[in-house]
């Protein structure tokens, strides 16, 4: 039999026993589980650069996965703790947008807001949900539980704008992601959404903080000179406004939660 792998993100760090407290948990509960990290290191609540994180590592998992994350500034208050079934795995987490990068890649089946207080521990902090509500819950799914019993389906779970690109007629807007150890500039447009938008020259126009210039579309740093601004699909499959060999945050005075509006090069 396949252990259920359960993998934990978080902007706990790893000074305190937060982290050791939710597999202690997950591990009581569910005692085959296999435990994976993906970080603890992200930026204290930086929902933004968690849902990032999440949405770039979940893809590569087994499917059937049970992803848990927490960058949860609004813990203990009206927002819900919500279980997003998608056609690839399972994601468990505080309803505010952390979940949804990752989930939209995949396709979401039915979200669900956990308020089965049976699938929770019996005693629930205010302030750790994390431990109380979110472990618990992926240990319980990983035991067969089904998605249903731990609450009703909603449709009204929060979708950030960083999660949701504008398309138009020959552009498309989004938001700068996320800025890597290396300075380059990762949008929330992804190169799936560039086809979409039938952007597919050899040049782009890109708008940053209401400047306009033009960068190739290249298919790796390389393809320009040193020091030369340039655009590319990544890794990740995010499109990156990168540097050769330089950083792009620094030349563009970029960072994250900028608008970004990607057009054809107009003659």
């Amino acid at each position: 039999m396949v252990s259920p792998l359960i993998t934990l993100l978080s902007d706990f760090g790893l000074k305190d026993p937060y982290v050791a407290e939710m597999k202690a948990v997950i591990l009581t509960i569910c005692p085959e589980a296999k435990i994976v990290d993906i970080s603890h290191s992200i930026e204290k609540f930086n929902i933004r650069m968690g849902a990032f994180v999440l949405a770039s590592a979940t893809r590569y998992f087994p499917k059937g996965s049970i992803h848990v994350a927490v960058v949860d500034p609004g813990v203990g208050t009206r927002r819900r703790a919500v279980l997003v079934e998608t056609r690839q795995a399972f994601l468990i987490g505080p309803d505010n947008g952390l979940l949804m990068l990752a989930a939209q890649r995949d396709e979401i089946k039915h979200v669900y807001s956990i308020t089965n207080t049976k699938l929770m521990l019996r005693r629930v902090s205010s302030t750790f949900h994390g431990r109380d509500v979110f472990a618990p819950a992926a240990a319980h799914l990983a035991n067969g539980t089904s998605p249903s019993y731990f609450g009703r389906r909603i449709k009204d779970y929060v979708v950030p704008t960083y999660a949701a690109p504008l398309l138009q007629a020959e552009s498309i807007m989004g938001e700068i992601l996320h800025v890597d150890s290396f300075g380059n500039v990762i949008t929330s447009i992804m190169g799936t959404e560039l086809e979409k938008a039938g952007l597919k020259p050899k040049e782009l126009s890109i708008c940053l903080k209401g400047k306009w210039f033009r960068a190739n579309l290249c298919d790796a740093y390389g393809n320009v000179a040193p020091k030369s601004v340039l655009a590319l699909t990544g890794s990740h499959d995010f499109l990156e406004i990168a540097v050769n060999q330089g950083n792009a945050a620094k030349m563009l005075n970029a960072k994250a939660g900028d608008g970004v509006v990607v057009s054809l090069v107009k003659e």
